[in-house]
């Protein structure tokens, strides 16, 4: 991801965490009944107990170091680079995850000390996994078995709940699939400064608040679903685009330099390839986003135009899933 904007999400959400901005604003959920689970795979065949709550504030530190780790470890082992450029930044999500109203997070512990964590995004209909994460240390036990089940209750209502997961992570993709989450699309992580410019008769700008209605209702026609709450997310915090031809907004992208939240669509490959174009010219900084390789002849062109492969990962749902209508690329949630 590129760096700039990954650092300034995590600043933001750092903020967002001790200072409750318009943004983010602070929300202590509600204790409730905590679960407790025994769980009898423990180091050397002893038992461990791990109890499970409602993610805090105070947890942004230890969770933002769990996630970094985690992710830094199984990419590097496969040879891939590290998500996060620190544990500073992973935090900063973690923070910023925990404050905001429509995003569920719950926490394991054991013995008082963090070793895990899990967020279900609600901010619209589909309900979105991510990230869970567990402590190097304590994987291998269970304890992600427990935070997605955790996640899968919570949104039990929706009419789906979807996810991305690290292709190469063949134990994350067993948990998911034996919990009933179904393969969906094979993505690919790709970055770079497209070689080209956008055709004359388009125009890229930035994306505006009253822009969301027409990318709700593009996202309905692509996916049966809308984004708007999510999106109206991304227009506070990073840096979305729209594609316009004839004066009509025919495609968008939340965030060109930040894949974690960077979701687009458009109504033909000629409009997202305009919109492609159009973002990297506008920015200083590599594009990033994960894309459907599916769409074979799009997937050329973007590595004619120079964009490279970084990883490859899994789209997942459990539930409901319409195969989209049109030229689309999802974040890490769907």
């Amino acid at each position: 991801m590129a760096r700039s904007e990954m650092a300034e999400a995590g600043r933001g959400g750092a903020r967002a965490a001790a200072e409750g901005p318009a943004t983010f604003r602070r929300l202590l959920r509600p204790s409730g009944p905590t679960k407790l689970a025994r769980l009898e795979r423990g180091q050397k065949g002893k038992s461990m107990t791990v109890s499970l709550r409602p993610a805090q504030p105070a947890d942004a530190a230890p969770l933002g170091r769990i996630v970094f780790e985690a992710f830094k470890r199984i990419n590097e082992s496969h040879g891939f680079p590290p998500d996060f450029p620190s544990v500073e930044a992973a935090s900063g999500l973690a923070g910023a995850f925990i404050a905001h109203p429509s995003i569920y997070g719950v926490v394991a512990e054991q013995d008082g000390t963090v070793i895990g964590s899990n967020f279900l995004d609600e901010r619209d209909a589909v309900r979105a996994v991510g990230s869970i994460t567990i402590d190097p240390a304590r994987q291998a036990q269970g304890v992600g078995r427990l935070l997605m089940e955790a996640a899968i209750e919570r949104g039990k209502a929706a009419r789906s709940i979807r996810l991305v997961q690290d292709a190469f992570n063949a134990r994350s993709l067993g948990l998911y699939a034996s919990l009933g989450f179904e393969t969906k699309e094979p993505l690919m992580l790709m970055r770079g400064k497209p070689r080209g410019k956008p055709d004359a008769g388009v125009r890229v700008r930035p994306l505006v608040a009253a822009d969301i209605p027409a990318c709700a209702a593009l996202c309905e026609a692509t996916h049966g679903l809308s984004r708007a709450n999510e999106l109206g997310d991304s227009l506070k915090m990073f840096r979305p685009f729209a594609v316009e031809r004839g004066g009509r907004v025919v495609g968008y992208l939340a965030s060109a330099n930040f894949w974690i939240q960077n979701h687009g669509m458009a109504e033909t490959e000629a409009d997202l390839k305009a919109l492609i174009l159009g973002a990297g010219a506008a920015s200083s900084e590599p594009i990033e986003f994960l894309f459907p390789i599916r769409q074979a002849g799009l997937f050329r062109w973007l590595l004619g135009e120079g964009l490279k492969i970084v990883k490859p990962m899994t789209l997942m749902a459990r539930g409901w899933y319409q195969e989209p209508r049109l030229p689309w690329f999802p974040t890490v949630s769907y």
